[in-house]
Formats: C-alpha cells, sequence, structure tokens
C-alpha cells in the first residue's frame, strides 16, 4: 500500500481532516493531513485548501500551517479494473427531473430568465468500499481533470473528477474558462453541437468576460472548442484577464461564482428558482475547492463530476450529485439522460 493511502486510512480512521488532491494531467499527488479536528473558517486561512459551499454559505478550508504535508507520485497508486455494471434507470427520478424541468421552461419562455441549471442526486449503495479503491480509481481513470479526496468530520466525505476550473491566479493575472454544453461521446474529432449547446456556452462566456471587466481587467479569450472529460465532452473557453495592480481573489469569487455554467443568468433569478423548486440542499456540490492562498496564488475549481459518501442505516452509500443546463432550447428526455451519463462518470469507478 502506497505511504500517501496508508496515511489517508489512518487520518479518517482517526476522525482527522484531510484533503487529497492531484491537478489536471499532473502525475503529483498533493495532501494535508490536519493535525488537529478544528473546522476553520476559509477566511481565516492565509494558505491552505478551501472547501466552499454551492450558496456560500460554508466556507471552510484546511491550513497547510496546522497540516502535515505529503506529496507522491500517482505511479505509486495501484490502479483497479473500472466497473462495468449496468445500473438501471430510476423511472421515478427521470419523471420528477423531467417535471422540474418543464417548470423551468414555462419560467424561460415566460421571460423570467433565459438559463437555469438543475440537478439531482443519485444514491448508490456501496459493497466493500474502501477509499484506497475508489480514489485510486478516480486518480488514474480522469487524467485530465481536477481529482480529489476530503474529509473532515463536520463536513463529510468527498470526492470527485472535475473538468471546470473556476480560477487560478497569480498576483496580478487571473485565468478561467467558460465551460458548457454537454455530449456522450469517445470521438471527440466528430462532434456536432446543436445551437441550444452553443448559445449555453455563449452565455457563460459573455458573463464571466463581463465580471472580469467590471473589475478593471484587459481580457483576451480563446475560441470555442471541445474538450474531452472522460466519455463526456463540453464545449470550452480559455479566458485571461490582466489587472493593473494585484488582484484581490475574494473580490472576484463574489462575482464570479456561482457561473452560469452551475445557476444559469441572469443569477439572481435563476438561483431562486433553484432553491425553491430543485427540492434538496445541494451541499458542496458546485461549490468551489482547490488551492488557496492569500498572498495571491489560488488554484480553483468548481466541485463538479462529485459524489458524498457516507453511512446510512448500516449501509454505505454513495450520493452522486449532476445537473444540466437549461434554456429554450431544452428537451424533457434528453436532459435527464444528459444526468444519467454525467453520473455514470462516477458509477464507472464504484463497486
Amino acid at each position: 500500500m502506497s505511504r500517501l493511502i496508508q496515511k489517508i486510512q489512518e487520518h479518517f480512521d482517526s476522525k482527522l481532516p484531510f484533503v487529497c488532491y492531484c491537478k489536471p494531467n499532473s502525475n503529483k499527488l498533493i495532501a494535508l493531513f490536519q493535525r488537529n479536528n478544528q473546522l476553520h473558517a476559509l477566511d481565516q486561512i492565509k494558505s491552505g485548501f478551501a472547501f466552499v459551499s454551492f450558496d456560500s454559505n460554508s466556507k471552510y478550508g484546511i491550513p497547510e500551517q496546522e497540516s502535515d504535508v505529503y506529496i507522491e507520485s500517482i505511479s505509486n497508486f495501484e490502479a483497479y479494473q473500472n466497473s462495468d455494471k449496468v445500473y438501471e434507470v430510476d423511472i421515478l427520478a427521470k419523471v420528477n427531473f423531467e417535471s422540474l424541468v418543464e417548470k423551468a421552461l414555462k419560467e424561460i419562455n415566460s421571460g423570467t430568465f433565459e438559463k437555469v441549471v438543475l440537478s439531482r442526486n443519485e444514491v448508490v449503495e456501496l459493497s466493500n468500499f474502501t477509499i484506497k479503491k475508489v480514489f485510486s480509481s478516480l486518480v488514474s481513470k480522469y487524467t485530465n481533470s481536477f481529482r480529489y479526496c476530503f474529509y473532515h468530520s463536520e463536513i463529510g466525505l468527498w470526492m470527485g473528477a472535475t473538468p471546470e476550473q473556476l480560477l487560478k491566479s497569480n498576483q496580478n493575472k487571473v485565468q478561467t474558462v467558460s465551460l458548457a454544453g454537454t455530449q456522450l461521446s469517445s470521438d471527440i474529432k466528430n462532434i456536432v453541437w446543436e445551437e441550444k449547446e452553443i448559445n449555453e456556452q455563449k452565455t457563460v462566456t459573455e458573463y464571466i468576460v463581463d465580471a472580469l471587466k467590471s473589475c478593471g481587467a484587459e481580457v483576451a479569450k480563446s475560441e470555442p472548442y471541445t474538450f474531452q472529460a472522460g466519455s463526456i465532452v463540453h464545449i470550452k473557453t480559455d479566458i485571461e484577464a490582466q489587472f493593473e495592480s494585484e488582484v484581490n481573489v475574494p473580490n472576484i469569487l463574489e462575482l464570479l461564482h456561482p457561473t452560469p455554467a452551475v445557476c444559469g443568468f441572469p443569477k439572481t433569478e435563476a438561483l431562486e428558482f433553484i432553491f425553491a423548486n430543485e427540492g434538496y440542499y445541494r451541499e458542496y456540490y458546485a461549490g468551489y475547492l482547490g488551492e488557496w492562498n492569500q498572498d495571491g496564488n489560488f488554484d480553483l475549481y468548481v466541485n463538479l463530476r462529485c459524489m458524498k459518501v457516507e453511512t446510512n442505516d448500516g449501509s454505505v452509500i454513495a450520493k452522486l450529485f449532476v445537473g444540466c443546463g437549461i434554456n429554450s432550447g431544452s428537451q424533457l428526455e434528453k436532459e435527464f439522460f444528459e444526468t444519467v451519463n454525467k453520473a455514470q462518470t462516477l458509477k464507472s469507478i464504484l463497486n
């Protein structure tokens, strides 16, 4: 067993906080093992790891100065065979989600908002669950995503592989991305994007660019291109903002999070619809996480393709969080199966 995995298991068994993560296309795992079980507010952390909820009401982190830091190569991790288990479609979940999408489309057609991102969760019962097996599979399979395992006794055990960067900063420069539109495909060269998906991604791009310009930045962006994350592909635009002086990242985060990619546009109206109609609490799904350094170096990601592992009536379960963007071109059944495909990203490493 790798030294890092052994330390993760020991810390988990002792109910002590930790995070282990690997950046996209990196072969280096970084871990912070907190030496006490205190829950630290993020604004009190100078340098460490951030973990923030979707609604921004819970902003916590693991401080580097109170942690033991481990670094290990991915090559020390044991690779596991991915699951080929076929899951039946939950008919009740399908009916409920399509009903929610239909309600959202009525609001879009009446002009309440242009887009809203709706989500749901799926519960999968896990047999013979170990952090070692699931996290190792996550790390080895989704190499171009930000992969992580986070635990605090007051927050829970979370794991994920997110393809979406929220913000990376270095002194007076900020990099981010606009990621939206989804298809299930392994053939990236022959993807055809529909107008609905192109418009969805364009809305996200325009919002981010306008938010950065409002802070006085000079903004440059790439042309949209197709980006693959596992068996899922998206439309992606790279965005870079240059400021005249050092960036106030917390202020920019207030503007950017949540972006239309995870809530909708206009933001206020979309959020009101989500909170009133989605029917469950997103917790840290579609929040953000990553390296937090108030000296100016931040490397943060949107918490997508994630799950929370917990015990329920003696069984170990994984709550999988999945969502999709709804606009005027959305089709009820197609949107539901987009969430099914995203859930499969995590199901393939379970059991």
